[in-house]
């Protein structure tokens, strides 16, 4: 393991967890959008987004080092969408029902807190081998 390969997976970490705050973010921005999509002429509601993380390889070409994270992909909820009743509504059925979207505020709010707390912990163990490298340094030139 090189020296700076321990900054390249919180690094990779870093924005990983980044992109999982956005994709929350974007689910509750659009927790009552009634209209997310256009699938075969007629509107469905925002459907919930998940990201999906794997452990990539820095160093392919060499073997010599694997590590990090990535985001391999971005995937679609497919729990059912929520009926509310509400006959003014617009976007209302015959019955009065309006499909809305599949985002459960508690559950978006849980995984943020964990990317939370998982970004502030990557930026620690950054600080923690910036602290080493430096500590290194200054005894090399003692």
């Amino acid at each position: 393991m090189g020296m700076f390969d321990s900054f390249h997976i919180s690094a990779s970490a870093l924005t990983s967890q980044r992109l999982r705050m956005d994709t929350v973010s974007a689910n509750i921005a659009n927790a009552q959008t009634t209209r997310g999509k256009l699938v075969d002429g007629e509107w469905q509601p925002y459907t919930r987004k998940m990201t999906v993380l794997q452990e990539t390889p820095f160093r392919k070409q060499m073997d010599a080092f694997n590590g990090g994270v990535q985001v391999s992909q971005i995937i679609e909820d497919d729990a059912p969408y929520k009926l509310a009743y509400n006959p003014n509504h617009p976007d209302a059925d015959e019955r009065g029902y309006v499909q809305m979207p599949n985002v459960d505020l508690l559950k978006e709010m849980v995984d943020l807190m964990g990317a939370t707390r998982s970004y502030e912990a990557n930026i620690a163990a950054m600080n923690a081998s910036k602290a080493m490298l430096v500590k290194a340094m200054e005894i090399g030139k003692g």
